[in-house]
């Protein structure tokens, strides 16, 4: 039987230790974020370069951090405030931009973004579907409310709960898209969501999938294991990772996404550690993040820019963490077989 009262004990100091450690670091994190703010967007032209990757089999050359949109979009409701945040992370160097017609205003906001940006990213959207007349649909929409005559990427999202067998069929969703990417409405085809892992083994296995974007994070290793089970036909495949939920998402999950900030299931003084272990994993290209606030997406972008990979102990630390915070967490997502 496990020592809880001990390994109770060893969180704490865990907690203690990165508090006391990381109390300058981050300190000096938050000062450089507003400095570079206040400055807009002339400091950020005139700093660092974003690292950037290799999306896999894409050779799409990509910012290893992304933005995420469904935050804001969905959340705040605020189309002009969605327009200058969206705006502000491009403009400081992200490329990577992941949308869907289901984030509220998000790809409303992206149209009027990429009127004078649209060459500079590689833009993602999503269909949420197993049919390819339903997938047309949605589509064709996101294309004319993102104001373009193409995407670089779509996701099958939530392959997990999809009917493969339809999602394969003649007139399934798979069918559809690769004949828009002969068409050149889409570079790229893609799966995404956040459960049943063997799902997206199975569709990978049909080697056409060019992307992929599930949950991976130190926690959430020990329930989804997506880094155990994904990650290795990934690479075996050359196929793009897209690593979403690195703070291991939201308190309380999705039912309070669309509540507007909450709080995060990792500390503040973790984020950077939490960052770098999602862009350690070996095959992984982008670590997704979508901000509620302007601050929070000045700071990922700082974050991304100061990104270096962990170290044996400071790796050992924050898994340590993680596995007390997983049983607090569970299969929040949905199944995970």
């Amino acid at each position: 039987m496990a020592d809880h009262s001990s390994h109770s004990r060893h969180s704490v100091s865990v907690r203690a230790d990165y508090s006391r450690r990381e109390f300058l670091r981050k300190t000096a994190l938050a000062g450089a974020a507003l400095a570079v703010g206040a400055a807009g967007g002339r400091a950020a032209s005139g700093g660092s370069e974003l690292p950037t990757r290799v999306l896999g089999r894409t050779g799409a050359k990509v910012t290893i951090l992304g933005l995420g949109t469904a935050p804001i979009g969905e959340a705040r409701g605020d189309l002009g405030e969605a327009v200058k945040i969206f705006s502000e992370v491009i403009d400081r160097g992200v490329n990577y931009v992941d949308t869907a017609r289901i984030y509220g205003i998000a790809e409303e906001a992206l149209g009027q973004v990429l009127a004078t940006r649209r060459d500079k990213v590689f833009l993602v959207t999503k269909c949420w579907t197993d049919s390819g007349q339903r997938a047309q649909q949605m589509f064709e929409e996101s294309l004319r409310t993102l104001k373009t005559d193409h995407v670089d990427l779509v996701h099958i999202h939530n392959i997990g709960n999809k009917n493969l067998d339809k999602v394969l069929a003649k007139d399934g969703i798979l069918e559809y898209l690769l004949k828009q990417k002969e068409a050149g409405k889409t570079r790229f085809i893609g799966v995404s969501g956040h459960e049943r892992p063997p799902q997206f083994v199975k569709i990978l296995q049909t080697d056409q999938i060019d992307v992929v974007m599930n949950v991976m994070n130190y926690a959430d290793r020990n329930i989804y294991d997506f880094e155990g089970t994904v990650l290795p036909e990934c690479r075996k495949r050359n196929v793009g990772v897209v690593a979403m939920k690195v703070y291991a998402g939201i308190k309380g999950g999705f039912p309070n996404h669309r509540k507007g900030w909450v709080g995060c299931n990792t500390p503040p003084e973790l984020m950077p550690k939490a960052l770098a272990y999602a862009l350690d994993l070996d095959g992984v290209h982008v670590a997704n993040i979508g901000p509620f606030t302007m601050e929070q997406a000045i700071q990922n972008v700082e974050l991304a820019r100061r990104y270096k990979p962990l170290t044996a102990a400071e790796r050992q630390e924050l898994l340590a963490f993680g596995n007390e915070l997983a049983p607090t967490l569970g299969p929040r997502y949905g199944p995970i077989a």
